[in-house]
C-alpha cells in the first residue's frame, strides 16, 4: 500500500497491486522513496524546495505520459510535472503526490531544409543549441544553458534573439499533448487552434506538451557579444548611456544589465573581485562590422574595469552565465516589467545594490521591445507585449538561516519599484508564493480567456502544481 495525496490535502492508499501494474506498463520506470535514483529524480534547481512525492513515474514517451495522466485522474492523486526542474518556485514536485518526470526525454531532431525543430519535454537549451547550431540554425530561447525547453517556452521564452525575432512562443508551430482526459492531441494554428493559443504562455496549466516544433532562423555560429564591466561609482552614468542607447537600438542588438558583486573573472582586476558592479552583457546578431561599432558605444558610458567581447559561438554564450547558476543554492526571485526606466528606478536600484544581503545575489534588467512588441496582446496568452524591460531581483544564498534577510531584501526592493512597473510580470520569473498575481500581473486581460479553456480542458484542475489558473465556474 502506498499513500498518496489528494489535490484537496487528504490521503488516499493505492494498492501495491495497481502500483506494480503501472510499474510494469512503463517504456521507463516508476521509483518509489526506497528505490535507487528517487531522491536524483525529486531533486530541482532551486535548493529552497525539498519535496518527496509518494511515487514518481520517469517517463520515456507520450505513452508513458498518457498512463502517468490517466493513472492519476483516475485515483484523484496530486500531479506535478517536471520537466528540467529549473523554475524558480519549484512546482515541478508535490509532496505525497505522483511526480511525472519528463527530463529523460531529451530528443533534439533538426530539419536543416524546412528549418524546423521538433523538441522533447526534457530537452535543455544547451541539447537544443548544439543540435541547431551544427546547421547555423536557431530560435529565441532564454540566456542559460541549463534552463529547460518545455519550461521556458510554456512561459513565452525569451533572450539574446527576441528583439529580431520575437518570444520562442512567436516561432512555435506546434506541439503534441496529453490532455487531462489521457487523449494525445496535437494543437497547432490548424489543430486545436484555442489550445494552441492557451499553451503559449500559458505555463503548464492545460496538459503535458509531449513535442514541440519550432521555426529557425540562421544564426551563427559566430555572433559578437561579451561583457562589459563598470565599477558601481559609475552607476549613474551607465544608466544614462544605457536608457538613451537602448532606445535607439537596433532589433539585432539586445543588452542587458546585471548589478551585482563581482565573482573572480580572469579579465577583471583582482581589486574588483567583490566589488559591487554594473555589467552590461549584450548580443549583436547582425552585421559583424556593424556591431564593432555598437560595442564601441557600449563602451563609452564611463570607464569600464574590464571586458570580455569579441566574436564567439553562439552556444558558447549561451552558457557564459552557468557558473552563477548552478543547482543547489536557494533561490528567491521578484520581477517587474517596465516600460521604461526612469531617474526613480535608477535611484532605487543603486541605494539597493549597495546592500545586497550576499556574495550572489543580484538584479539584472532584460532587454525588450523591437519584434516582441509587434505582436497584439490577444494573439498569444502571454500578454506582455508593451515592456521594454524586465527587472528580475534575484536573491541567492547557501544558509537556510539567511532566508529570511535575502528574501525581505527581495520583497522591499521590489515594493520600492512598484509604483514605476506596469503591473505586470513575467510567469516564468514568479516564485511560489505570488499566487495572487496570476490572474491580473501574469495574464491580465488574457486572465478571462484562459479560465474558459482551462474548464473546457482541465475542468478538475488535475494540472494545478504550477502558476495555476483556476478553471471558470
Amino acid at each position: 500500500m502506498v499513500d498518496f495525496q489528494t489535490p484537496q490535502g487528504g490521503t488516499i492508499g493505492i494498492a501495491d497491486a495497481p502500483i506494480a501494474a503501472l510499474r510494469e506498463s512503463l517504456r521507463g520506470s516508476l521509483l518509489l522513496p526506497e528505490d535507487a535514483g528517487y531522491d536524483a529524480a525529486r531533486s530541482l534547481w532551486n535548493a529552497m524546495i525539498d519535496r518527496r512525492p509518494a511515487a514518481i513515474v520517469r517517463a520515456a514517451g507520450a505513452a508513458d505520459v498518457m498512463k502517468a495522466v490517466n493513472f492519476a485522474r483516475e485515483h484523484k492523486l496530486l500531479l506535478a510535472v517536471k520537466g528540467a526542474g529549473h523554475n524558480i518556485a519549484g512546482k515541478a514536485a508535490c509532496d505525497g503526490g505522483l511526480m511525472l518526470d519528463l527530463s529523460a526525454m531529451k530528443s533534439v531532431r533538426v530539419d536543416p531544409v524546412a528549418r524546423m525543430a521538433r523538441v522533447e519535454p526534457g530537452a535543455l537549451l544547451s541539447d537544443f543549441d548544439r543540435e541547431t547550431q551544427a546547421f547555423g540554425l536557431s530560435t529565441p530561447t532564454g540566456i542559460n544553458s541549463t534552463t529547460g525547453m518545455a519550461g521556458l517556452t510554456l512561459g513565452g521564452g525569451f533572450g539574446w534573439q527576441s528583439r529580431k525575432r520575437g518570444l520562442t512562443i512567436d516561432n512555435l508551430q506546434s506541439v503534441d499533448m496529453v490532455l487531462a482526459s489521457g487523449e494525445l492531441v496535437q494543437a497547432s494554428a490548424t489543430q486545436n487552434p484555442d489550445l494552441f493559443w492557451a499553451v503559449r504562455g500559458g505555463g503548464g496549466n492545460f496538459g503535458v506538451v509531449t513535442s514541440f516544433e519550432y521555426r529557425l532562423h540562421p544564426l551563427g555560429p559566430q555572433v559578437l557579444a561579451g561583457l562589459i564591466v563598470y565599477p558601481f561609482a559609475q552607476a549613474r552614468q551607465v544608466f544614462d548611456g544605457y536608457r538613451k542607447f537602448t532606445a535607439a537600438a537596433s532589433d539585432d542588438m539586445t543588452a542587458w544589465m546585471v548589478m551585482r558583486k563581482a565573482p573572480p573573472l580572469p579579465f577583471l582586476p583582482a581589486e574588483v573581485h567583490g566589488k559591487e558592479v554594473i555589467v552590461v552583457a549584450f548580443c549583436w546578431i547582425g552585421e559583424p562590422a556593424q556591431g564593432e561599432a555598437m560595442a564601441q558605444t557600449l563602451r563609452s558610458f564611463g570607464t569600464p574595469a574590464g571586458e570580455h567581447v569579441g566574436p564567439m559561438p553562439f552556444a558558447g554564450w549561451q552558457t557564459a552565465f552557468d557558473p552563477l547558476l548552478q543547482p543547489g543554492a536557494r533561490n528567491y526571485w521578484k520581477s517587474h516589467d517596465f516600460k521604461m526606466l526612469n531617474a526613480d528606478v535608477e535611484r532605487i536600484l543603486c541605494d539597493a545594490i549597495v546592500k545586497l544581503p550576499t556574495e550572489e545575489c543580484e538584479a539584472f534588467i532584460g532587454h525588450l521591445g523591437g519584434q516582441v512588441n509587434r505582436t497584439a496582446v490577444a494573439d498569444t496568452a502571454y500578454p506582455h507585449r508593451d515592456a521594454e524591460f524586465v527587472l528580475n531581483v534575484h536573491t541567492r544564498w547557501r544558509d537556510a538561516g539567511d532566508d529570511r534577510r535575502c528574501i525581505d531584501w527581495a520583497r522591499g526592493l521590489f515594493d520600492a519599484l512598484t509604483p514605476h512597473a506596469t503591473g505586470g510580470v513575467y510567469v516564468n520569473f514568479m516564485p511560489e508564493d505570488e499566487a495572487q498575481r496570476v490572474a491580473t500581473g501574469a495574464y491580465g486581460s488574457n486572465y478571462a480567456r484562459l479560465a474558459a479553456l482551462k474548464a473546457r480542458y482541465d475542468p478538475t484542475n488535475l494540472f494545478s502544481q504550477n502558476q495555476n489558473i483556476l478553471p471558470k465556474a
